[in-house]
């Protein structure tokens, strides 16, 4: 594929190369940094408060958490084509296709209040739209995570994948910083109801649109077609099957741990923004010298909660994939898994403070110090030319298993009622969500610990 180079197998990875070779301007690095930067930045702006907006049109806890559930639907079926096509197919039409919907998804998440008070049976059509939108928002996302996989693994020796993991991450997270800044900024002007929160968002989407489409034309206008690679084709469902038999087996136990992590975070993520907006209510306070009072809304202060999480993250990332060279992979990403168990808990625990909840997202911002030991760790064992694969059967049975974990999460927020009758089964609580899916993370955590295996080139 047009963006991958063969490194000289002694030459050691920059975490830092990826923006030197941007400011450099060499043309493959600025076509996908470029459009990793915009789609990052559009995703992020809008996932993290997608539950707010929907309760801000009406949607239930339990909706809230199907959402959730349908975008973990998403998430398992798109990486394992995209990994497929990471080693088989050419990539320029690919990616502006994928890049396009992405866009799209924007737009149909833009335009969903206008479908306010139309409804097809029981169903709203706005809160409908919102479902409909993610399919398309998240294509380019969930597409490229094999293309990113397969890159990093044929440019360092394995030596370094984690150093290399962590230059392309440091690169697309610094969007993830920027981003909730820019939601943060857009929501300042606003109040903390309904209607202020929908047009709030909306301003925002009209951001995430205009990157959207200024990344689709700078990866199809700017990327090297001449160094495309064509493989074979798919061969359906027995390929599937095939790379599911073909998974290294020093991956299983990395795989459990990572599934019961991630489950237990899926249940509860899609919540973090109505936990700091509507169940602890907190925004900020302070006075700035020259300008006076600022008031911050709960929904503006957790956009700057969230960009407080990415700068922690892009602190430690390189630092911590340094550290994995001389401790191990496993101990890296036991760290990570071991932040994720215990954040819910503790959030939803924490007292009404803005400088608790700053602490505590800042803690949040460590989870992703373990990230590219763990991608390194997935991807190592694999065959030169099988990355791609690898990585897509990987995520693949991951996320089909995590699928319902944000609609439990949901029901053990909200509540079950009788369809029938009306009557209430279960209230619904809030902090036994958030306890239950820490249980969960810490369980997997602790497998992980206890039977994950080393790769051996970090031994």
């Amino acid at each position: 594929m047009g963006l991958e180079h063969d490194a000289p197998e002694t030459e050691d990875a920059d975490p830092f190369d990826a923006f030197r070779q941007f400011f450099a301007l060499e043309r493959d690095v600025l076509v996908l940094s470029a459009a990793m930067f915009a789609f990052s930045l559009g995703f992020q702006m809008t996932s993290r408060y997608m539950g707010e907006y929907m309760y801000a049109l009406g949607a239930s806890a339990f909706v809230v958490g199907l959402f959730g559930t349908f975008g973990n639907v998403i998430s398992a079926i798109y990486p394992y084509p995209g990994g497929a096509i990471s080693d088989r197919l050419g990539s320029r039409y690919a990616l502006t296709v994928f890049g396009l919907c992405s866009t799209i998804g924007f737009g149909i998440w833009l335009a969903a209040p206008a479908l306010e008070g139309i409804s097809a049976g029981p169903i709203p059509l706005e809160i409908a739209a919102i479902f409909v939108g993610l399919v398309f928002a998240q294509a380019w996302k969930s597409f490229g995570l094999g293309a990113t996989f397969a890159i990093v693994k044929q440019s360092v020796p394995p030596s370094q994948l984690a150093a290399g993991f962590a230059s392309t991450e440091t690169f697309r997270r610094t969007a993830f910083l920027v981003g909730p800044l820019f939601a943060a900024a857009l929501f300042f002007p606003f109040g903390s109801t309904d209607s202020d929160v929908v047009f709030a968002f909306q301003l925002i989407l009209v951001v995430a649109v205009v990157f959207g489409v200024v990344g689709t034309l700078v990866q199809h206008f700017r990327y090297d077609v001449e160094e495309d690679s064509f493989g074979t084709e798919f061969a359906g469902v027995e390929q599937v099957l095939a790379d599911l038999r073909a998974m290294p087996t020093e991956l299983r136990p990395l795989l459990v741990g990572d599934t019961l992590v991630r489950f237990a975070n899926g249940m509860v993520y899609v919540f973090f923004v109505i936990v700091v907006t509507r169940f602890h209510e907190v925004g900020l306070s302070l006075s700035v010298p020259t300008v006076g009072p600022v008031d911050l809304s709960p929904q503006s202060y957790f956009g700057v909660l969230l960009g407080l999480e990415m700068l922690v993250a892009l602190l430690v990332m390189v630092p911590a994939a340094k550290a994995a060279e001389r401790v191990g992979l496993k101990p890296v990403v036991a760290l990570g898994f071991a932040v994720y168990a215990v954040f819910p808990i503790v959030l939803i625990n924490a007292p009404e403070s803005a400088a608790v909840l700053a602490a505590l997202f800042a803690f949040s911002g460590l989870r992703f110090a373990g990230l590219p030991a763990h991608k390194a760790l997935i991807v190592g064992p694999a065959e030169r030319g099988t990355g791609g694969r690898v990585t897509g059967t990987y995520y693949l049975l991951r996320n089909v298993i995590v699928v319902p974990s944000a609609a439990l999460g949901g029901l053990l927020w909200g509540g079950v009622s009788n369809p029938l009758t009306g009557t209430q089964l279960f209230a619904g609580d809030p902090a036994l969500a958030f306890a239950i899916a820490t249980a969960i993370g810490l369980v997997g955590t602790g497998y992980f610990l206890v039977f994950g295996k080393e790769f051996e080139a970090y031994r």
